[in-house]
Parts: structure tokens; C-alpha cells; sequence
């Protein structure tokens, strides 16, 4: 069945500005057909590839490599390996951006409970403030600490 650009943006989410550029940039797997009139036709394989282009993408894969990728696969049987190769070193790059979030999370996971405690308890007024002296002097001397600093017990 063949589609339109914009029955292809609707099915896909994608805008029809980013189709073309995906189209410009070399990104679909079998190349964008045209009828006589210069309009656009696609395929269902081609929101199948759109699909898996777009995750490529919005897992950080560079257009570079995803066009790298398509390359391969135009190419046909034979390059399997290079492919397989190509997609593990980025599946190893979305691991690593995964456990450095997840420490990222743990980090902002902290601070929202140091809040919450602080806010809680009604001395939000304590935090470490930037703009305060005491603060200042504690930057130069290489400690960072919530201000004013915690009570004795």
C-alpha cells in the first residue's frame, strides 16, 4: 500500500520536515520512491525501518553510524558481522549512559529526601546557599556542605 509523507509523519509521529531530512541525510533503508509528479511514496517496510531509525536515534546512536548501519544493510547478506559488531559497541555506550544516569538519579534521589526533610521540618532555610559568607569560605577551603551547617547533637 502506498503512503503519503503525511500519512507517513502521522503513522510514525515524526514531522514531515524530519522525514525529508531523514530522506536527505541517506537514513531509510531502501530509497524514497517518487511518482511522476515529484511527490513522496512509502511502503509499510519504510515505517518499519522508521521505527527502528528513531530508536537508533533516540538512544544517541550519531546519524554517522546509523548511516553506517543502512549503508551495511543496503549492501545485503555478508556484512552480518560488521552489523552485529556496529550494534554492540552501541548497545555497550546506551549501558554505559544508563548506569551513569542511574547514578545520576541516585544523586538527585538524595537531594530531593535532604530537601523534603528540610522543608518538612521548616528549615528550608538551611541549605547550602552559594551567596552565603560562611558558604564562600567553605568553597575556597574545598568543602561543600549544606549551610548553615548541621546542628550538634
Amino acid at each position: 500500500m502506498d503512503l503519503s509523507i503525511g500519512e507517513v509523519a502521522a503513522r510514525s509521529g515524526l514531522s514531515v520536515h524530519a522525514l525529508r531530512f531523514y530522506e536527505r541525510e541517506g537514513l531509510f533503508a531502501n530509497p524514497v520512491r517518487r511518482l511522476s509528479n515529484g511527490r513522496r511514496i512509502y511502503h509499510e517496510e519504510d515505517l518499519e525501518w522508521l521505527a527502528i531509525c528513531t530508536r537508533l536515534r533516540s538512544s544517541g546512536m550519531s546519524l554517522a553510524m546509523i548511516r553506517q548501519y543502512v549503508e551495511l544493510a543496503r549492501r545485503g547478506p555478508g556484512n552480518e558481522h560488521e552489523r552485529l559488531e556496529l550494534l554492540r559497541r552501541h548497545a555497550d555506550h546506551v549501558e554505559a549512559q544508563i548506569r551513569e544516569l542511574q547514578e545520576t538519579l541516585h544523586v538527585m534521589r538524595q537531594k530531593v529526601r535532604i530537601y523534603e526533610e528540610h522543608v518538612d521540618r521548616g528549615e528550608a532555610d538551611r541549605l547550602w546557599n552559594p551567596s552565603h559568607p560562611d558558604a564562600a569560605r567553605a568553597a575556597r577551603a574545598g568543602t561543600r556542605q549544606e549551610w548553615p551547617p548541621p546542628r550538634e547533637a
